[in-house]
């Protein structure tokens, strides 16, 4: 009966071991099931110069790979590595290939196999082998300018129009300083065009065409325009009581932010910088916006969208604003300021569509047309909206778009005008000037279309 009962227990702990044995393997990480994970990070291209990276990575630790490259004539055991310590992620560069792999073939598969450091499988491990099928391409992207602008003023804009072709393109702009534009389809295939500015915010410029495909070659061409420094007005702006216990007062009652907030300085700078900059995002990002699709012409009359208008304020204009002999707050007027009758009708020269028609903060009830290329129009202090987004207005009708009033950061019935390229304020100046659209744009896309012609 006890050697009975010896037996049972014998066994159940035979059995009990061998159950926990089980669970000790299926939820070890020295047992871990998964293969290891293998990515090549190249987009699926390589231009043969710079190295291709290949990521091994395994809860366990690598113990070994192995990475051939194989083309239509050759197979290639490139790199092979086994490691005393398993590695659990491993990072291999292809930099120089064998002198007996001749790559005239435009694509390479490359087969990458791992091994991992678990005692999974019979304590064999877990493998894993991945291929990848890379195109060769060592080509730069082809650039050339057909016409530009001859010049660009600070604040200012100017036109390029270039052909830019690679069959693996993946990023063509034009970098200007920080700023990148997009350059927009233009007339036929292979052909862009695409405004430019100066930021009144910058003190230099240089802009170049850059164009990179997605084996990582670069080409990039300066647009090659004269340049011309200008200066702008500085005005010296002492804030008094009355200011800031009317206008701004009043306008604190507006914005979540300047909520409990009693000091009347605070109050100013908070609608001066914070409110000011909130406004200002949301015009920049809807004037950001260039079509894809091809355009085939771009004309433009001079700008005038208030008969009679007279100008009150100037664009560019550096504001210092100070209290009591403290300076408190600074910004820039970045547009023109022009007044006639009070409510007088806006009407637009050009044509475009409205892309954005409400209320926004400082600048008021404020639409925004876009006139194409990048180019747009904003209309601030309306006391009237007649157009709503997505309107298309005809620059031929003299329909009226708003009517001037005070709305916003207003101490009187104005139009605030202003002209943006790819978000950047330029100088409305320019485009209300006959001959500076005539030398700077016409003339551009003129000569552009005639020499495309002849290609």
């Amino acid at each position: 009966m006890n050697r009975n009962k010896s037996s049972s227990l014998g066994l159940l702990l035979i059995f009990g071991f061998i159950i926990a044995s089980v669970v000790y393997v299926f939820n070890s990480s020295s047992f871990e099931k998964d293969i290891p994970v293998i990515k090549i990070n190249n987009g699926g291209y390589w231009n043969l110069r710079d190295p291709l990276e290949i990521t091994i990575d395994d809860a366990s630790g690598v113990k070994s790979y192995k990475v051939k490259l194989k083309t239509g004539s050759d197979n290639v055991d490139f790199k092979h590595e086994q490691f005393v310590t398993p590695n659990k992620h491993v990072s291999v560069e292809i930099k120089q290939l064998s002198n007996t792999l001749k790559m005239q073939d435009n694509k390479v598969v490359i087969v990458v196999e791992a091994l991992d450091a678990s005692r999974w499988n019979f304590f064999n491990g877990n493998s894993a082998t991945a291929e990848f099928m890379i195109t060769v391409d060592k080509k730069k992207p082809l650039v050339n300018i057909v016409a530009n602008s001859y010049m660009v003023a600070k604040g200012g804009s100017a036109l390029v129009v270039f052909k830019a072709t690679d069959e693996n393109m993946k990023d063509l702009y034009i970098e200007v300083n920080d700023k990148k534009f997009l350059a927009q389809p233009f007339y036929k295939e292979g052909y862009y065009a695409a405004l430019i500015a100066w930021s009144i915010l910058n003190q230099d410029f240089r802009a170049n065409i850059v164009a990179k495909d997605y084996a990582g070659n670069i080409t990039q061409v300066n647009v090659p325009l004269y340049l011309k420094p200008k200066s702008y007005m500085v005005s010296n702006i002492k804030l008094e009581d009355r200011f800031l216990k009317g206008k701004i007062a009043e306008l604190a009652t507006e914005f979540d932010e300047t909520q409990g907030v009693e000091d009347s300085i605070e109050q100013f700078k908070i609608i001066n910088e914070k409110i000011r900059a909130k406004n200002e995002a949301l015009i920049h990002k809807i004037t950001s916006v260039v079509p894809q699709e091809r355009m085939i012409d771009f004309k433009m009359v001079p700008m005038y969208p208030l008969k009679n208008g007279q100008v009150v304020a100037h664009y560019g204009d550096y504001r210092k604003y100070s209290y009591n002999g403290k300076d408190v707050s600074e910004s820039y007027h970045m547009g023109l300021d022009l007044a006639s009758n009070a409510m007088s009708p806006i009407i637009p020269q050009n044509s475009g569509q409205v892309v954005y028609a409400d209320y926004n903060g400082l600048y008021g009830n404020m639409p925004i047309i876009h006139h194409g290329l990048g180019l747009y129009t904003l209309y601030g202090h309306c006391s009237s909206l007649n157009v709503s987004s997505g309107t298309f207005v005809d620059g031929n009708s003299n329909t009226v778009i708003a009517n001037t009033g005070k709305t916003g950061y207003a101490m009187g019935d104005h139009l605030h005008f202003g002209v943006l390229v790819q978000g950047i304020e330029v100088r409305p100046e320019e485009w209300m000037d006959k001959e500076w659209i005539k030398l700077n744009v016409t003339q551009v896309i003129d000569s552009s279309k005639a020499l495309i012609d002849k290609m």
